[in-house]
């Protein structure tokens, strides 16, 4: 057999072992996501956390360059040796595929979090309403307790560099109650590639093959802690968007910090709010009247910020980004992030916020 042909062969090999793992997430839970994962993601995270700038977004630039130069090279010998550059480049993504998996693509396809905390998945309309009210309630008082106004909205007095080392507090307190979510070597990082981040709809992601977290510093910084411990939450092995927004709201209000727990009670309740509105209006617009109009201001701003970006390159982009969670464990899509309601409606149930 031909050497071109292996790499290829390799891909379709690999792309018929993961269909099959996803059968046996305890395997995956147990071997790769506590296993592996953790030892690789360890070393990555102590290498590359020592660059102060983003080594991953450094990587893309570099492969993108090359991807370019490739293209313009070739472009007048794809009729002619077609079957040569189609091996090549799936060859190409045969490596991609691997280091991908290998890395950290495995985690899409660990045991589920609702079943690992034994948390239910379903509730009711009248389970949404009285979360949604005790949130409310919540995140009003920690509103009040630094504005001490229910009319000003918060502006976050930290610098991005602090808020990426007080992140730490929270998830120590969070391993606390459930150590499973220990996280240890931080490499957090403001992503080169901010403003294409900001055009693409992105708020941050995790590079997998640096394992750095990379986070849009354009963001409004009242909800940028909230950003920053979803992103790691990703790190410590989580894929799912729900489960990462879950972990990072709950590493968010067990930070000590009054302007994390902001950002996470914030946020979460935008959450909840848009699936009230989705259920009952009128319900939703009992429960807006009763928001301090500051948070209302809050969320102003962030619409504000992300009007200014909207344009026909983010719904590419997130139409591109549905159709890969899909395509790894996540049927929802996009729709994903804002499943952690589920998550957040059921542990909470009899329990008190923080």
């Amino acid at each position: 057999m031909k050497r071109q042909y292996l790499l290829p062969i390799f891909l379709l090999l690999q792309i018929l072992f993961v269909k099959v793992l996803a059968f046996f997430p305890e395997i995956v839970e147990r071997f790769y996501s506590n296993g592996l994962y953790v030892f690789t993601s360890s070393i990555e995270r102590r290498f590359f956390g020592l660059f102060p700038f983003s080594v991953g977004d450094v990587l893309y630039g570099l492969l993108i360059f090359y991807l370019v130069i490739s293209i313009w090279k070739t472009r007048k010998t794809w009729r002619s040796q077609w079957k040569h550059h189609l091996l090549k480049v799936m060859g190409g993504l045969s490596l991609f595929y691997f280091l991908f998996h290998l890395l950290w693509g495995f985690n899409y396809y660990r045991m589920p979090l609702f079943e690992k905390m034994q948390i239910q998945r379903k509730y009711s309309d009248a389970d949404l309403f009285a979360f949604t009210e005790k949130l409310i309630s919540k995140t009003n008082e920690i509103h009040f307790k630094i504005t001490q106004n229910k009319n000003s909205k918060v502006s976050n007095p930290y610098s991005q560099d602090s808020i990426f080392s007080m992140t730490q507090n929270g998830y120590d307190n969070l391993a606390k109650e459930h150590p499973f979510f220990k996280y240890k070597i931080p490499s957090i990082k403001q992503s080169l590639f901010s403003l294409p981040l900001t055009y693409m709809g992105f708020g941050g992601y995790l590079n997998p093959f640096t394992n750095e977290s990379q986070v849009n510093y354009k963001l409004p910084m009242y909800g940028f802690p909230n950003v920053v411990c979803h992103e790691m939450a990703h790190q410590i092995g989580y894929a799912s968007e729900s489960e990462c927004n879950f972990i990072g709201f709950m590493a968010g209000i067990k930070n000590d910090d009054l302007y994390f727990q902001y950002a996470a009670y914030s946020s979460a309740l935008r959450y909840c709010l848009e699936n009230v509105f989705l259920k009952d209006e009128a319900k939703f617009k009992m429960f807006k009247a009763t928001v301090h109009p500051g948070i209302l201001k809050n969320y102003k701003e962030s619409e504000l910020f992300w009007k200014q970006y909207d344009t026909i390159i983010d719904k590419g982009f997130h139409a591109f980004y549905d159709q890969f969670l899909k395509a790894n464990q996540q049927k929802d899509g996009l729709e994903s992030y804002s499943k952690f309601v589920d998550l957040l409606i059921n542990y909470y149930k009899g329990k008190e916020l923080r």
